[in-house]
């Protein structure tokens, strides 16, 4: 069967089986397709912080909500470079740039973006942007400055989508997926658990993104980071368990793709962790902030995986494995 053509009963199937079993099943599917003992280290930085139109019920950046985070102006060039090399310098071979952004809009803002990516293309590093909604052309403009991926999560099932947002719809989404796509840019895609959704609804996530035309090469599995004065800050944190499940069956579902153990690794302890790391996810985010949200530091990820007989991806690697894509 190709990995297209999983049916939501398979995928349900699947995502509760007893848990041993797997484990045991995604850790074969990772040393099949991921035979290298190597995570990926990626930076994520924040270059245009707060005042979002959109009212994702999750977001501190949402100007809907009354958080800590300020509204700020797009970052300085040279700044933005200055955090690249350094994410370089910490053995990151991926750097992702976020602007709470609804959509990109083209002028001069969207040219300095553009000035970054071919800048951070020009270290050597992988280059990731979100930015919310593409057009065709702007996908296409992307591209041509070396971008190497494009992170558009679709945050839940299309079932409980309604329930964290109401300014953007599911299609939307999919629609400037299908931009990046088609624009020849590698796809960064995933999800938040946590947020009050059922495990159906976590089955029905996953089933979509492993049955899109090309499953995303990149999946980001988030745990939610309940910030105060967002609409979710009461939320209890997800099982780990559950989580793992989630890891897991991801990366039965889609082999070849990097599962990202992204936001809300405070949260879980080094043993859950390593269940993670075991379960299939190969790509962690360093740093101490992960856009607004605080994230462990260097040292400590760089000390954890050492503990587990991890070591982080070579930069030769990451580029080997991006011009595969």
């Amino acid at each position: 069967m190709s990995q297209s053509n999983w049916t939501i009963e398979q995928v349900r199937e699947l995502y509760h089986l007893p848990l041993f079993t797997l484990l045991e099943r995604a850790h074969e599917v990772h040393r099949r397709f991921h035979p290298e003992p190597e995570v990926q280290l990626c930076r994520l930085l924040s270059i245009k912080t707060g005042g979002c139109p959109e009212d994702c019920g999750y977001c501190p950046q949402s100007a809907h909500h009354e958080t800590a985070v300020d509204a700020g102006k797009l970052m300085d060039s040279e700044e933005v470079m200055r955090a690249a090399r350094q994410a370089r310098a910490d053995g990151a071979t991926r750097f992702c740039m976020g602007a709470a952004w609804r959509q990109v809009r083209d002028g001069a803002e969207f040219d300095r973006v553009l000035d970054m990516v071919r800048g951070v293309s020009g270290l050597g590093l992988e280059v990731c942007c979100t930015l919310g909604m593409l057009t065709e052309s702007q996908a296409r403009r992307l591209a041509e400055a070396g971008l190497t991926a494009y992170n558009h999560n679709l945050d839940t099932s299309p079932s409980f989508y309604g329930n964290i947002i109401s300014t953007r719809t599911y299609d939307d989404r999919l629609r400037t997926l299908r931009h990046v796509r088609d624009a020849g840019i590698t796809v960064c895609c995933g999800g938040i658990l946590g947020m009050g959704e059922s495990e159906d609804d976590r089955v029905e996530l996953l089933h979509v993104l492993a049955t899109m035309p090309k499953p995303p090469e990149s999946v980001p599995i988030n745990a939610l980071v309940a910030v105060e004065g967002t609409p979710l800050a009461g939320r209890p944190q997800l099982p780990v368990f559950e989580f793992v499940r989630a890891i897991a069956t991801a990366r039965i579902l889609m082999p070849a793709s990097k599962v990202r153990l992204s936001a809300g690794r405070l949260s879980l302890s080094p043993e859950a962790q390593a269940l993670c790391f075991y379960a299939g996810a190969n790509s962690i985010f360093t740093g101490e902030k992960l856009l607004t949200t605080s994230n462990p530091g260097t040292e400590e990820d760089l000390a954890l995986l050492r503990m587990l007989g991890l070591r982080p991806e070579a930069p030769q690697a990451a580029v080997s494995a991006a011009s595969r894509s």
